[in-house]
């Protein structure tokens, strides 16, 4: 598919690991059952295809060369016979209750797992890799899956399907499928505001349009392949993520809040989005195509105003280690664990908990009906 860079991203990989494994500070849960809760939906929809980032990586980072993997405890904490898959989550992730809640299939695997069946493949798989990016620089850095390498295992992926159900009935099922793509988070935390190369190039403001157009270039990629019902989610409150408010607060031990210079940056990346996503809707009307933008900042802000509202006890910390740095390697087998992760609306320093990852699900679940209504 492609070269990796390895030299290059192996260095600033054990850079990385270096800073964060010197600055950082070294049970039981009620679960979710959503699935059971839900009322099952009569649809034509075909399938679930996934592309992006951690948000909505089940496990393809199992499969490739890099340390960012979560494949061990306490990572699948509460999934089901609390297995760590791949999934930056105690639990399950967004694209999980939105497969079930569309009735495609319980939980979303990975593309790359060895072990797929083709009726896996047909109902629906995550290209999506933990560490990724829009920005072509950003999964250089954390040596991971590129955004055009995830389209390329999707053009492979619709050569699988038209080798068991021929050309015409492929295409009709990539047709009714729904699209989930949930990148940018890394672009700008792990790459602009952490590494300095990009800001030596881009204002805030240009960076942001560089995103959105590296972002365009692939819709436009998908819908050359037969997409026709996508959605894009835009980025959460990033300045309330445990590690940005650790890294670049002046008071990250004695007064934790949500940093809003960075969470500016992204309701205006938000904001600039709609915008463009709009536009590429007007074009690709006439043509059958829907483009979906799901806001993920409000609810999760929602959540992090006001927790006790939404049954949580802890915002601004995650559930593993000090919760202040930890992720990936650094939330490991030996990292303490809260006793409750169902009151952290963060499991690790990054990621959100499952019991976050479905109030979100909750929230956007009228952007869903009204794409089950569109078919």
């Amino acid at each position: 598919m492609r070269s990796h860079h390895r030299h290059f991203s192996s260095y600033v990989s054990f850079i990385l690991f270096l800073f964060l494994f010197f600055i950082s500070f070294s049970s039981s849960t009620s679960k979710l059952e959503p699935a059971k809760s839900e009322p099952k939906r009569k649809h034509s929809v075909s399938a679930i295809l996934v592309f992006g980032d951690s948000t909505v990586d089940p496990g393809n980072n199992n499969y490739i060369d890099t340390v960012f993997k979560c494949n061990f405890p306490p990572y699948g904490l509460d999934f089901r016979n609390k297995t760590p898959t791949g999934r930056f989550c105690n639990g399950r992730l967004v694209t999980d209750f939105i497969a079930s809640y569309i009735g495609v299939k319980e939980n979303v695997p990975p593309y790359l797992d060895p072990n797929l069946g083709i009726n896996e493949l047909i109902s629906g798989v995550s290209f999506a890799s933990a560490g990724s990016g829009y920005d072509p620089l950003t999964p250089t850095i954390t040596n991971v899956i590129d955004i055009p390498t995830q389209l390329e295992y999707f053009r492979e992926y619709k050569r699988k399907l038209e080798g068991k159900m021929g050309k015409q009935e492929m295409e009709k099922h990539i047709e009714e499928a729904m699209f989930c793509v949930s990148a940018g988070t890394n672009d700008f935390v792990i790459n602009y505001f952490t590494i300095p190369i990009r800001r030596k190039t881009f204002t805030i403001e240009a960076y942001q349009q560089f995103v959105i157009s590296n972002l365009k270039q692939f819709i436009q990629g998908l819908w050359k392949e037969g997409a026709r019902k996508i959605t894009v989610a835009g980025l959460p409150p990033i300045g309330c993520l445990p590690i940005v408010i650790t890294l670049f607060s002046g008071e990250a031990l004695t007064n934790r809040r949500c940093i809003d210079r960075f969470s500016t940056v992204a309701t205006n990346y938000n904001f600039l989005l709609q915008k463009q996503l709009a536009l590429m809707q007007v074009g690709l009307a006439h043509l059958g195509s829907k483009i979906f933008y799901l806001d993920v900042y409000n609810p999760v802000y929602e959540v992090i105003r006001d927790p006790r509202k939404f049954g949580f006890e802890e915002v601004f910390s995650g559930c593993c280690g000090s919760g202040y740095l930890e992720a990936s390697f650094l939330c490991n087998p030996k990292s303490y664990v809260c006793p409750n992760t169902s009151a952290y609306v963060f499991f690790d320093s990054i990621h959100p908990s499952e019991k976050t990852y479905f109030s979100l699900f909750r929230s956007l679940r009228p952007i869903y009906d009204s794409i089950l209504g569109s078919f």
